[in-house]
């Protein structure tokens, strides 16, 4: 998704831009196709790859070896030399890149993870915590590096309804939940938390959302179960206006990743549950901001609204709101396709 954002922002001024992806269960290749953009999909065998020890810790999420991946690439761009090549994968690193180099013109490089070397002009990472002292001895000197929650690409509805999300705040009351898991959700961490919530105490007039993606494996088992909860409760596929569904919630229960940011941009209160290991860092960083409470597990969501949602819940939702409003802006694409475009007039 924040490709697609920078992508939609870049052929707003006027570029043309082409996604190389491998489809793997639960590509977007059509949907980008959809937004305008050009995509090619890489052949995708199924077969299993052996990894070597210097390979990144995710490099078996690449479906292939880097070298294999790094030559489908090359043909797929077809002998052309493109202005910006942008790497979002934590599989890759400065073997592919230096690779793919007599291919581009520059080269950016998003990552989450600082893990590994690269070999680019420009690094992203959009993480609260994330210094660049952390990529010291994985960049080259002269790396142009964007760091931090105000470079986070948004789409650009979060940044226009974010005054209306913020002056919705001044008074705050629980009224409205949002629960949002990811779009896969493969191991049904939407259903733990709506039984977690059963056990809540929950305010009369409660009503919950909930967002899954249309190809979630336990779609048809949250749809059954939410008819059963004690609160009215909605679940809701492949929501397009989430920033408006984000304004509109009081609180929301919600995966520790990228969405974090959109949720801060709109001043959203959160429960943050961490669903994999490379979400830790930014759940604490956002807990430590008081942007945010992380939760260990769905079993304490329930401790959680008795210390802080009942009679205090005004106060502790109107403090996470301000916390979280202050870490970005929703500005972050404009500032990336800025120092893009910059970058490309000096070469």
């Amino acid at each position: 998704m924040r490709c697609l954002t920078l992508a939609d922002a870049l052929h707003a001024r006027s570029a043309r831009c082409s996604f190389i992806c491998r489809p793997h269960s639960g590509h977007w290749l059509e949907m980008i196709a959809q937004r305008g953009h050009h995509a090619v999909a890489l052949p995708n065998d199924g077969t299993t790859t052996h990894h070597m020890p210097a390979d990144p810790v995710h490099s078996e999420w690449l479906g292939t070896d880097w070298q294999t991946d790094a030559q489908q690439t090359r043909e797929a761009l077809v002998n052309d030399t493109v202005d910006w090549l942008v790497v979002d994968h934590y599989a890759l690193d400065r073997r592919w890149e230096q690779t793919l180099r007599p291919h581009c013109q520059n080269l950016m490089v998003i990552d989450d993870l600082a893990d590994r070397q690269h070999d680019c002009d420009v690094l992203l990472d959009q993480n609260l915590g994330r210094s660049a002292q952390d990529y010291g001895g994985l960049l080259k000197p002269q790396t142009a590096t964007y760091i931090g929650p105000q470079y986070a690409l948004l789409r650009p509805e979060f940044a226009q309804l974010r005054s209306q999300s913020l002056a919705r705040r001044t008074q705050p009351q629980l009224k409205h939940l949002l629960v949002t898991m990811g779009g896969v959700d493969k191991d049904n961490a939407t259903g733990q938390v709506l039984q977690a919530l059963t056990a809540c105490h929950l305010p009369a007039d409660l009503s919950i959302s909930v967002v899954m993606g249309p190809h979630a494996p336990f779609l048809a088992d949250v749809q059954q179960q939410a008819s059963r909860m004690p609160r009215p409760t909605q679940v809701l596929e492949g929501v397009n206006a989430m920033a408006q569904l984000m304004s509109d919630s009081d609180l929301c229960i919600g995966a520790a990743g990228s969405t974090s940011w959109e949720r801060c941009c709109m001043g959203l209160p959160t429960l943050l549950l961490v669903l994999a290991d490379n979400q830790l860092p930014s759940a604490q960083a956002l807990e430590k901001a008081g942007a945010a409470l992380a939760v260990s597990n769905d079993h304490n969501i329930s401790q959680v609204f008795e210390k802080h949602m009942q009679s205090g819940a005004s106060v502790q939702l109107k403090s996470w709101s301000l916390a979280a409003a202050a870490v970005t802006d929703g500005l972050g694409v404009q500032r990336i396709v800025a120092a893009m475009l910059t970058e490309r007039l000096h070469d």
